[in-house]
């Protein structure tokens, strides 16, 4: 047999035994309770003495228990096992919170046994026997003076409404029976004159042994006499007291109420004197009865005590072996083991508290081993990654909120020339710190600060016409809460694409620049040949022939003229100036010069009232991008038409949006791709330069511009500018 199987059939034992004492003393103090005669006998004796020898047992069984516990608590204290603080604190609290409150109980009901055991034996008889005939005279005084007062209350009901009438014979009726409920009256009678109205009973009244109220108490009533009479019914008497009064025009009328009173009160006043004849019987008892009074209450009191301190250690090792098991597995896991399970038979909060610790368990070693896929997955992406940014030829440099480089592959160093010294963790304008790079900083500048995306933007990176033509974008890095985090800066090196563009571009602008100026030198050829022929031939209209053609060939020299300037002006364009500016305003001027010109046109402007003011741009240079678009605009729809022009704000991108868009034909899906292209053109005299200087100042403002048709019909466009 183990040790565990050993004390739990010590602590079996143990029980039965308190059961067995427990009853043993309840059927004596049943037996003792029941007797008729408590009597100073030998059996008596036996009786008490073992109460006593009962009460003792438990009592040391209750201090053994208790020491032996407390014992256990120390040791464990001192070994400073888990949870013994705890479950000493809670024994203490239960064994204090029935031991005091028992304790003072005891003494307060043992001093007031005493001295109520005392006082019984002690208090004279003749008094006793005349107040209790003071309280049955009183008794029956009171019951008459209720039945009185009843009898007058119905009486005054009953003459105030008029209810003996013949007519009113049956409200009479309901209100009797309802005011012999609601009086808790036995007896209610209605007389007039000699005659019997009625009368109601209550049905739980004796009735075999009911006699009606005799008519000469009737008669005697009626003539003014006080009705008051005590007649026996059964085993008990009946009360009735009587009002009488006249009703005009009806006669004499009288209510008679009763109360039963179910036992006679003189025969309990023989009772009480047998009783006392009996008490001086008792009076030899006084001492075993005060002793079976005080066992019967230290018993309970021991009882009390013994199941508050049980149920203490049990409630106490209920929560602190789990608390225990749970520290346990917690410094398990404190060492990295999440093997470890706690296992408990507790069902209440606790055995949830150790189901959500297995789980939460559970949920971690899972969680871990997700964690190492996911980190294993992690690392094979960036590796992935950094592969292919180290193998791609576009540079890419990401930076953080602060501006710091956080990575920067190899195309990136090489464009920008940053071989050497390793770069990551500082600062861009601290790495990008040489004039070579000033325009890559400003526009860098102007990313982290408006927090906005940027397309392909080229920028000459060099000095002393040397160096290399990059497109620079910028995208911003955002939470997905919409936090900004940082900027990604992707760089394209450009110089050789350029300069095939610039080879081609320059070679199909040539061509068609040496066709515009073909067109106007034949006429101017003609016209001079036909001067000479003229002058040759000495001809009579030779003043109007030279008049005339030499007006061709001034026409035609300006046309070459214009054609020249207009050239000009595109590869000469202004810088632009940047300065916080009224959008709005800039628009409103615009619109303002066109409204007055063109009285079949409609100008509507839906200008949002979110679009940040100011906004970083030059004014004059805008203002002749948007002439531009509305010159366009008006051309496509052969200046009669609706013109619109609409503004918005994007915060996600923090880019401004203008859109002015036409009624117009729209735009051929084949040349919506050349828009913006240099000398192309859609009208019949455009030099084909307007898009392209508009695409040069949207550029220039680091923002971009864009086409779309529009259903059924029409055409618009976009320009987005940094806000």
């Amino acid at each position: 047999m183990g040790p565990d199987e050993a004390k739990r059939r010590g602590s079996r034992f143990i029980g039965a035994f308190i059961i067995l004492l427990i009853i043993l003393f309840f059927s004596i103090t049943f037996f003792i309770s029941e007797s008729q005669e408590f009597s100073p006998t030998s059996l008596t004796k036996i009786l008490l003495s073992s109460l006593q020898i009962i009460v003792f047992l438990l009592f040391m069984i209750l201090a053994l228990l208790l020491g032996r516990n407390l014992i256990k608590l120390q040791l464990e204290r001192k070994r400073k096992v888990a949870g013994s603080h705890f479950k000493t604190k809670l024994v203490f609290f239960f064994t204090a919170l029935s031991f005091i409150p028992t304790l003072l109980l005891f003494l307060f009901a043992s001093d007031l046994i005493s001295r109520n055991i005392e006082s019984w034996f002690q208090t004279p008889l003749d008094r006793i026997l005349a107040d209790t005939q003071s309280v049955a005279d009183g008794f029956y005084r009171s019951s008459e003076e209720l039945t009185y007062h009843y009898a007058q209350e119905l009486a005054r009901t009953i003459k105030r409404q008029n209810l003996v009438a013949p007519e009113s014979r049956v409200a009479l009726r309901e209100l009797v029976r309802e005011k012999l409920k609601e009086y808790k009256l036995d007896e209610i009678g209605i007389f007039l004159e000699d005659e019997e109205l009625f009368t109601y009973l209550n049905p739980e009244l004796p009735l075999q042994d009911y006699q009606d109220l005799k008519k000469n108490i009737v008669k005697r009533a009626q003539l003014g006499e006080l009705l008051r009479s005590i007649e026996p019914l059964g085993n008990g008497e009946m009360i009735r007291r009587g009002v009488s009064f006249a009703l005009p025009g009806v006669g004499n009328v009288l209510v008679a109420t009763g109360k039963f009173l179910p036992q006679s009160y003189a025969q309990r006043i023989a009772n009480i004197s047998a009783y006392v004849d009996r008490y001086g019987q008792l009076k030899v008892q006084r001492v075993p009865v005060k002793t079976f009074y005080l066992m019967t209450l230290i018993f309970v009191t021991l009882l009390i005590v013994f199941a508050a301190t049980w149920i203490g250690f049990q409630l106490a090792k209920g929560i602190t072996v789990p608390i225990e098991k749970l520290a346990q597995a917690t410094r398990e896991v404190s060492r990295g083991n999440l093997s470890v399970r706690v296992e408990d038979t507790a069902t209440d909060e606790l055995g949830t508290l150790i189901e959500s610790f297995n789980q939460m368990i559970f949920d971690l070693k899972d969680g871990q081993a997700r964690i190492a896929q996911k980190t294993s997955e992690v690392e094979a992406r960036k590796s992935y990654i950094e592969a292919v940014l180290d193998n791609i030829q576009t540079g890419v440099i990401t930076l953080d909120a602060g501006g710091l480089i956080t990575t920067i592959n190899p195309s990136a160093r090489d464009m920008l020339a940053l071989t050497g010294a390793e770069v990551v963790g500082l600062g861009y304008r601290a790495v990008l710190s040489d004039p070579r790079f000033e325009e890559v900083v400003k526009t860098i500048d102007g990313g982290l600060r408006n927090r906005y995306r940027l397309s392909d933007k080229e920028i000459r990176v060099g000095a002393n016409g040397q160096g290399t033509t990059v497109a620079l974008a910028l995208s911003p890095l955002r939470t997905p809460a919409d936090e900004f985090t940082g900027l990604i800066v992707v760089l394209d090196d450009l110089t050789q694409l350029i300069k095939a563009q610039r080879i081609a571009a320059w070679k199909e602008i040539a061509q068609r620049v040496a066709h515009e100026i073909k067109n106007p030198l034949t006429p101017i050829q003609l016209s001079a040949e036909r001067i000479i022929k003229t002058l040759q031939k000495r001809d009579e209209r030779a003043a109007d022939v030279v008049q005339e053609g030499a007006r061709t060939i001034i026409e035609e020299t300006r046309t070459i003229k214009s054609l020249v300037d207009e050239f000009t002006t595109f590869a000469r364009m202004p810088g632009v100036r940047l300065q916080p500016s009224d959008l709005h305003a800039v628009i409103g001027q615009v619109v303002g010069l066109f409204k007055g010109i063109f009285e079949e046109v409609d100008f509507e402007t839906l200008l949002a009232a979110d679009v940040p003011r100011p906004v970083p741009l030059d004014p004059e240079q805008m203002k002749r991008a948007l002439i531009n678009l509305f010159d366009n605009a008006i051309e496509a729809m052969n200046r009669k038409g609706t013109l619109r022009v609409a503004t918005a704000f994007d915060k996600s991108e923090q880019t401004v949006r203008i859109e002015v868009s036409d009624t117009g034909p729209g735009i051929s899906s084949e040349d919506l791709g050349k828009l913006f292209m240099p000398h192309f053109s859609t009208k019949k005299k455009g030099s084909g330069l307007g898009l392209a200087i508009v695409s040069q100042i949207v550029s220039d403002h680091n923002g971009t511009v864009g086409v779309e048709n529009l259903k059924p019909n029409g055409a618009r466009f976009t320009i987005r500018i940094p806000a």
